[in-house]
């Protein structure tokens, strides 16, 4: 099946009132709302509240979706809308916000040349990249990432959705996403490659 078609389907079938579609739509969006919200919001008692809280909005407005294919885009709208909210309010929110230039990779010279320092990620071992602590710091780098960047690589890297939805969700154009994404991805690799070093691995 075409990814994203089996969603879609099922929201067709949820607003004509096929409640047998509940379940399987919930199993679809259930984790990957919740894992959104944990790296969007940075607090797992938040992320809770708000993946719940985004499903039961989803299925009171379902009947207000007039374009059943644009459901993932709309899910997640609604989702980052009650997880900047649930930020406002919570006892976990930041006092502030981190600066991008703090994560973006530095330079050194070299010569005439000013080159990146990252390490060379192509040397780890796959059984290494994949391991839970490896994760876990790949999810600590996203959550330092100023909003505007992090919901962009939540969206586009994490989400898999595409640009174009990437742009809606967010109210901003397609050069905008990339652009961001762009930086979000530098950063994040800057803030693994710190890790690699302190951890002797590079």
């Amino acid at each position: 099946m075409i990814k994203g078609t089996e969603e879609v389907e099922l929201a067709r079938r949820l607003i004509a009132g096929d409640s047998s579609a509940f379940e399987p739509f919930v199993a679809i969006f259930q984790n990957k709302l919740f894992h959104y919200s944990f790296l969007t919001c940075g607090q797992r008692e938040d992320a809770e509240e708000v993946a719940q809280e985004t499903l039961l909005k989803v299925f009171e407005s379902l009947h207000t979706l007039r374009e059943p294919e644009r459901v993932r885009s709309w899910i997640y709208t609604i989702a980052r809308n009650l997880c900047y909210m649930k930020r406002r309010k919570s006892i976990f929110a930041p006092e502030e916000e981190i600066s991008l230039d703090q994560l973006m990779p530095s330079f050194r010279q070299d010569g005439s040349e000013r080159k990146l320092e990252i390490a060379d990620w192509s040397s780890l071992p796959e059984a290494q990249a994949m391991n839970s602590e490896l994760r876990e710091t790949l999810q600590r780098a996203i959550r330092s990432l100023p909003d505007i960047y992090r919901s962009v690589l939540m969206l586009r890297d994490v989400e898999e959705l595409s640009t174009e939805e990437t742009a809606e969700i967010l109210s901003v154009t397609t050069d905008v996403v990339k652009t961001r994404l762009h930086r979000a991805r530098l950063a994040v690799r800057q803030k693994l490659d710190q890790e690699f070093h302190t951890a002797g691995v590079a």
